[in-house]
């Protein structure tokens, strides 16, 4: 069960992208301090941020680097009928510059607006290294779990060479899978991540995680998925597609 409710709960992870950072507040010491924050996730699988110096959640962190980040599936007419996930986390700030570099790379994909106010401000990459999950799956799914984060086996050259290829010489396919998932047409979408698991479009501002029919680990798996659901009539999975 735990192994099932663990997918589960990375899949939500990987749908959404904004969740709620609780920290410890330094002004109002013994009380929770809540805020909005976008994430991507890390080549490990795990949330990367980029907050303010100047904002009140990095002062309380700098102070105590436990945290937890609340993530709910979104539009949900009753909240308490469908997924949530609480992880609860000790945030580390990334100083080394390769690694910010690396992160900044991957962060933009999903975020192309970060890039202007991160090289004006003093903003700062931080990832959430996981101390234990919890997830509701809805009415009585109710999960402690130790293991939800899975690291993404393309991250890095291969995963940028071949969202490349498939933003340049295949937009038809991603039209595509923007209809097969009903997401929204207003933008065209643009491939912004691979993992072993599904892929991330992005549309305007708004990002859509779409499972594969089978779990890939290899590029050459990778293609053969993407050219299935290029010519599939229907989604072929069982409702792991959210738009």
């Amino acid at each position: 069960m735990s192994v099932k409710a663990g997918k589960h709960a990375r899949e939500l992870l990987l749908k959404e992208y904004r969740g709620v950072l609780s920290t410890h507040s330094k002004a109002m010491p013994g009380f929770p301090f809540g805020s909005v924050v976008p994430y991507c996730l890390d080549p490990a699988g795990l949330p990367l941020i980029l907050i303010s110096r100047i904002a009140q959640h990095t002062h309380n962190l700098k102070q105590d680097a436990k945290c937890s980040l609340l993530v709910g599936e979104r539009g949900a007419e009753d909240v308490q009928a469908v997924g949530r996930l609480t992880l609860l986390a000790e945030a580390r700030q990334l100083c080394d510059q390769p690694a910010i570099e690396a992160a900044a790379a991957r962060y933009y994909r999903y975020f192309p607006d970060a890039r202007n106010y991160h090289r004006s401000h003093d903003f700062d990459f931080w990832v959430l290294t996981p101390v234990r999950w919890r997830y509701i799956g809805g009415f009585g799914a109710i999960h402690w779990l130790d293991q939800v984060a899975l690291a993404n086996p393309f991250a890095g050259e291969a995963e940028q060479g071949m969202l490349e290829h498939m933003n340049r010489d295949h937009a038809a396919a991603i039209a595509h899978y923007v209809e097969l998932a009903g997401l929204p047409t207003r933008t065209p979408a643009e491939l912004v991540g691979i993992d072993g698991e599904g892929f991330h479009l992005r549309i305007g501002q708004g990002l859509y995680w779409l499972a594969f029919p089978a779990a890939c680990d290899s590029p050459g798996a990778v293609r053969q998925a993407l050219v299935q659901l290029a010519h599939a009539e229907t989604w072929p999975t069982d409702g792991a597609v959210v738009p």
